[in-house]
């Protein structure tokens, strides 16, 4: 059998002037200048042990909801539902010219170089991976364990690269010395620093000025994962010297499924292709292959056009409204922060001081209760929704409580708050824990195979499927 050879030069169309569609109901009002965008499922009602209140979705840092706006793009984005790349039809081609307009704005949101690519992956993990692929052969690669697994993992099974993995540091000055000391004594040809822009368990930032500056009198790159950081703050890769970014879609209110690394291209140029098939390929002939070079090298198969799509308008929507959503959530953050500040028995953990500049991310222990009742108490009781257990960061959450009482697990308790919270949420937490503090929960609880129940739970959460 043979394979016909085909070599062309792919150029990306440009959407038809006159599509028009027509779909039933009144358009989406987007959010006027110094609004906040509105969210999908805002004012949710759920069910407690006594009755029904308003949602609390205090764990935004693990999942968001869908903005209106990013719904309604993905809503007409299906209408015209198509193949990408590999097709003339009209559908076909109008899809494929707004997935190509999604890597721009992505480009835009992040601060890209001219020639930075931006390549569509499923999550921030895919895209961490995908980098860690494509390091050339010798790269020593320099972690902190203050790191989700996202980012300190991958590296561990990347061929031909060496890690080394840098303490939990006491200090910013102290963790910049650890970094400055293990790329002094490093004789790799090729060096590359991954650091979180902001904690997932403290929501900390991480000084990534200081970090590229270090990086870069060691002639190393610098990789931020930015899963926490690009809700919250803005992100400029060109200015700042940042070499590479990855985050999550689900994490920034476009919960379709994708996720992003952005970053110079020469490595990712030269490393073999993540996903081998169709659409990674410049040719195939029965003499072997010729990989397509760009971000097409790397976005084998069909892509999650859909998710490209979402992760743009959330980008858009983000930009557009970044100073009310900062300002919204350093008041939310302030009120939470100062509630469970005066509460006996509780305590909120920090990397590099309670002082330290931080998004709004919480970690916080009761003393003698287990983070898992904890969180099952304010939902069964008060309608809110956060997370516990160690947060896919373990070395970290593990240094910084070391089983702080003998008695429990070294876990915490994590608020992240969002566009979908008031202060009426922050203040039902505030109230709540100091309630369980003070005098514990309301009802027996049992710990079960599903996690703890309280003794006459009758909600249902079996509710019809949504197919």
């Amino acid at each position: 059998m043979s394979i016909a050879r085909s070599e062309y030069t792919y150029c990306a169309p440009t959407i038809p002037t006159k599509l028009r569609i027509v779909r039933e109901g009144d358009p989406v009002r987007r959010a006027a200048p110094g609004e906040l965008p509105a969210v999908v499922g805002a004012g949710l009602r759920v069910p407690t042990l006594t009755g029904e209140v308003e949602y609390a979705n205090l764990d935004h840092a693990a999942s968001t909801p869908s903005l209106v706006s990013v719904k309604a793009a993905v809503d007409t984005a299906l209408e015209t539902y198509s193949s990408v790349h590999r097709g003339n039809g009209y559908a076909s081609r109008v899809t494929s010219a707004w997935y190509e307009q999604a890597r721009v704005e992505v480009a835009q949101f992040v601060g890209a170089r001219e020639d930075d690519l931006v390549v569509f992956t499923r999550n921030t993990t895919d895209a961490t991976n995908l980098l860690a692929r494509t390091l050339p052969r010798g790269t020593e690669v320099f972690v902190f364990e203050t790191e989700h697994h996202a980012t300190l993992l991958p590296w561990q099974q990347a061929r031909g690269v060496q890690v080394t993995t840098l303490p939990v540091p006491s200090s910013i000055e102290h963790a910049l010395e650890d970094l400055e000391t293990a790329l002094a004594a490093s004789g790799a040809k090729h060096r590359l620093v991954v650091v979180a822009g902001a904690s997932n368990v403290t929501g900390e930032l991480w000084p990534l000025a200081d970090v590229v500056a270090v990086a870069q009198r060691h002639q190393a790159r610098v990789l931020v994962d930015a899963a926490q950081l690009a809700p919250h703050r803005v992100i400029d890769i060109a200015t700042s010297g940042i070499d590479y970014v990855v985050f999550s879609g689900h994490k920034l209110y476009a919960p379709y499924g994708a996720g992003v690394l952005a970053g110079r291209r020469d490595w990712l140029d030269a490393g073999a292709p993540y996903l081998r098939g169709g659409g990674a390929t410049a040719s195939v002939t029965t003499d072997g292959v010729a990989w397509a070079t760009g971000a097409a090298r790397h976005e084998g198969g069909s892509p999650n056009v859909i998710g490209a799509i979402a992760i743009a308008a959330a980008c858009a929507a983000i930009s557009s409204h970044r100073e009310a959503i900062e300002a919204h959530e350093a008041d939310l953050a302030e009120r939470l922060r100062a509630g469970l500040d005066v509460i006996p028995g509780v305590d909120t953990w920090s990397i590099f001081g309670d002082d330290h500049d931080r998004v709004a991310v919480l970690a916080f222990t009761i003393e003698r209760f287990d983070s898992s009742l904890v969180s099952a108490i304010l939902s069964a009781e008060y309608g809110i929704g956060v997370r516990d257990g160690k947060f896919c960061a373990h070395i970290l959450v593990d240094e910084l409580l070391e089983d702080p009482w003998g008695d429990t697990p070294a876990t915490a308790v994590r608020v992240s708050l969002g566009l979908a919270n008031t202060a009426e949420h922050v203040d039902r937490l505030v109230a709540a824990v100091a309630e369980l503090a003070a005098n514990g929960p309301s009802r027996r609880y049992t710990r079960t195979d599903e996690g703890w129940v309280a003794d006459g739970d009758e909600r249902d959460l079996a509710l019809p499927l949504p197919w």
